[in-house]
């Protein structure tokens, strides 16, 4: 019998970000004792705004953007604000598209580290994701963008990932915000209905794929 494919639209930063989603949508469409197929349209564009007005939705579609928040400088606050407001005013572009943002504090690298490794501890700087890239892909890897060279980051990286991974990983990032929840409250911040953390590590991406899995028999 021919399975029942859900679609989701995704805006993303950056060429890693699309990578992973192909990747996971192979993941899912391989499984053949899941309910449900996927199909991601995958757009590299840091505007909601933007994005949404591409988007022809005569009827509701979930739609994710997946944005990270660097810092705490001053530009990189303003930048992520600026998503926020986006996210706030998305529907008046068109209603049926749900919205809902996928972030990491500081980076996307964070949620690529939890498929292997748990991620609790704070570090200073974004680009020393690199020693937990390590760890976690057993790799060796000098600078964070080595890894996201094409090649590296497609064979080194997403050929060690299987769904039972991502699964792990959402787990992972439920658990930080759990402990963010409890121990945190200082570096807690609400903007419209947008909850998230100013200090590392933080996400909401784990709870998209959460989403995403759920409704396609995964988890």
């Amino acid at each position: 019998m021919r399975k029942e494919c859900n679609k989701y639209y995704l805006s993303v930063e950056g060429e890693t970000e699309k990578w992973y989603f192909e990747h996971l949508q192979d993941l899912i469409n391989e499984e053949e004792k899941l309910p449900f197929k996927v199909k991601f349209d995958i757009k590299i564009n840091k505007s909601i705004i933007s994005r949404a007005k591409s988007i022809s939705a005569p009827y509701k579609i979930d739609a994710f953007h997946i944005c990270d928040y660097e810092s705490n400088d001053d530009v990189h606050q303003r930048q992520f604000i600026k998503v926020l407001d986006e996210l706030k005013n998305v529907n008046k572009i068109n209603k049926n598209i749900i919205y809902k943002l996928g972030y990491s504090n500081f980076s996307f690298d964070l949620w690529i580290i939890l498929h292997k490794e748990q991620q609790k501890r704070s570090i200073p700087h974004r680009k020393q994701y690199v020693n937990g890239i390590n760890k976690a892909y057993k790799e060796n890897f000098q600078f964070i963008d080595d890894y996201k060279e094409e090649k590296n980051f497609k064979k080194k990286i997403l050929q060690k990932i299987k769904i039972e991974d991502v699964i792990t990983a959402v787990n992972n990032g439920n658990e930080i915000r759990k402990v963010n929840n409890q121990n945190f409250k200082n570096n807690y911040r609400k903007y419209g209905k947008f909850e998230y953390y100013t200090e590392n590590p933080d996400l909401t991406i784990n709870e998209c794929i959460e989403k995403i899995l759920k409704e396609c028999g995964a988890i």
